[in-house]
C-alpha cells in the first residue's frame, strides 16, 4: 500500500468536508493518506511516497517560507502540484503569461481604466482576502497605491455583474481529466458568502475548450487543477484564476468526484 501525506494548515478541521471524503476514497484505492501539517518541524515528508498539498490555506501571509518547504520536499519525496506549478501559482502575476482569454487586469495603482466598478486585489491572496470592490475610480487607486507601499502587487480589475447573473463556473480536473463542475456563489456580490457554496454545472463546450487550453498551456503533470471562469460582457469566457495550489475541489458536490481524485493520485503513483 502507499502511503500519501494529505498536507494541511494548523487548523486541520478547516477543511474537513473534503478531507473526509478525499481519505476514504484513497483508502478505498490502496493509498494510506496522513494528514500533516506543511509546517510542522516533526514531519518525515522522505517517508511518503508522495506528498500531496491541499489545505494550506495560511501560506498567503508565509509565500516564501511556504515555497522553501515546498523545495526541501521536492528533494526528498515527489511533491503534488510540483514544486515549479507552486512556485508560478501563488501569485496571479501568473495570468499574465497565459496567453489566454482572461478578465480584463490593471497591474498598477496608476493610469486606471475608466470602469463602473473595480475590484482591487493584491497578486498574493486568497477566499477575498484584502479584496475591495468600489465605484470610486481614485479609492481604487488609492486601494492599489497602499498595496504597493506594502510592497505587494495590485491586481485592479473591473467588476462584471456576469458574476452575479452567470456566476463563476469552475472546472475540476484530476490528472488531465475533467471531473466536475459548480457555479460559485460570488464573494463580493449581494450574496457573498464563502467560496464554498457552489452547485453542481454542467459547462459549456467554450467553457470546456478554454479550460482545456489552460491545461494544455502547464508544462507538468498535475494532480489537481480548478479552472475559475467567468463570462465577458460579451458573452465570451475568460480565465478569472487557474488554482493549482490549494484549491477547494467541491469533493461532496459529485458523488464521484472523491474516487476521481484518488484514481488520479493512483496513477501518479
Amino acid at each position: 500500500m502507499s502511503i500519501c501525506a494529505y498536507v494541511t494548515y494548523e487548523d486541520p478541521e478547516g477543511d474537513d468536508d473534503e478531507r473526509g471524503p478525499a481519505l476514504s476514497a484513497w483508502r478505498e484505492a490502496g493509498i494510506e493518506g496522513r494528514v500533516e501539517r506543511w509546517d510542522d518541524p516533526a514531519a518525515d515528508w522522505a517517508s511518503y511516497d508522495a506528498v500531496v498539498v491541499r489545505s494550506v490555506w495560511d501560506y498567503i501571509a508565509r509565500r516564501q517560507e511556504f515555497l522553501e518547504w515546498a523545495r526541501r520536499v521536492a528533494s526528498v519525496t515527489r511533491l503534488m502540484n510540483p514544486c515549479p506549478v507552486l512556485e508560478s501559482n501563488t501569485d496571479k502575476t501568473y495570468l499574465r503569461e497565459l496567453g489566454l482569454p482572461t478578465v480584463p487586469t490593471h497591474w498598477s495603482s496608476r493610469d486606471l481604466p475608466d470602469w463602473p466598478e473595480y475590484v482591487v486585489k493584491p497578486t498574493v491572496s486568497g477566499g477575498a482576502r484584502d479584496t475591495t470592490r468600489t465605484a470610486d475610480r481614485d479609492r481604487a487607486a488609492e486601494l492599489a497605491a497602499a498595496l504597493e507601499a506594502a510592497g505587494r502587487t495590485p491586481m485592479v480589475q473591473p467588476y462584471l455583474d456576469m458574476v452575479e447573473s452567470e456566476g463563476e463556473t469552475s472546472l475540476l480536473y484530476f490528472n488531465g481529466r475533467f471531473s466536475h463542475a459548480v457555479r460559485r456563489v460570488p464573494m463580493l456580490g449581494p450574496d457573498a458568502a464563502d467560496g464554498r457554496r457552489a452547485r453542481l454545472r454542467t459547462p459549456a463546450a467554450d467553457q470546456v475548450e478554454l479550460a482545456e487550453k489552460v491545461l494544455a498551456a502547464v508544462p507538468h503533470p498535475l494532480l489537481y487543477a480548478r479552472i475559475d471562469l467567468v463570462r465577458l460582457p460579451g458573452g465570451e469566457p475568460a480565465v478569472i484564476e487557474v488554482e493549482l495550489t490549494e484549491p477547494y475541489l467541491y469533493l461532496r458536490h459529485e458523488p464521484r468526484a472523491a474516487a476521481n481524485l484518488a484514481a488520479a493520485l493512483r496513477e501518479l503513483l
